[in-house]
């Protein structure tokens, strides 16, 4: 039995429904935001369009950017993580701070 595509009901071809869910998550933009920079590239769609696009798409681009980013920490061997330092003094008491890091820039924990 083959797998059906999560796009087969949409008329919008995949490549927009993912570039409009894209630019909502890795960007600070707001839905309406989303609908202008789309509206300037000629692609005319709602920003409550994005914002179900986004709910019903979000969780599946998710997974797949989990699931690629497991395979590149597989298959880098030296994976790497340090952890940063400092202390800062607010209001006249002193706090240490600090984060652990992996080799990819992405924090793991703080």
């Amino acid at each position: 039995m083959t797998k059906r595509s999560p796009f087969g009901y949409f008329k919008t071809s995949p490549e927009i429904i993912r570039l409009a869910v894209m630019m909502y998550v890795r960007f600070p933009l707001s839905l309406r935001n989303v609908e202008d920079l789309l509206h300037e590239r000629g692609i005319e769609i709602s920003h409550e369009t994005v914002r179900y696009w986004w709910n019903r798409f979000g969780p599946i681009f998710a997974a797949e950017i989990r699931r690629n980013r497991v395979n590149r920490m597989r298959s880098y061997s030296n994976w790497q993580w340090h952890l940063d330092e400092v202390f800062v003094k607010i209001n006249g008491e002193t706090h240490y701070l600090w984060r652990a890091v992996d080799h990819e820039g992405e924090v793991l924990e703080s």
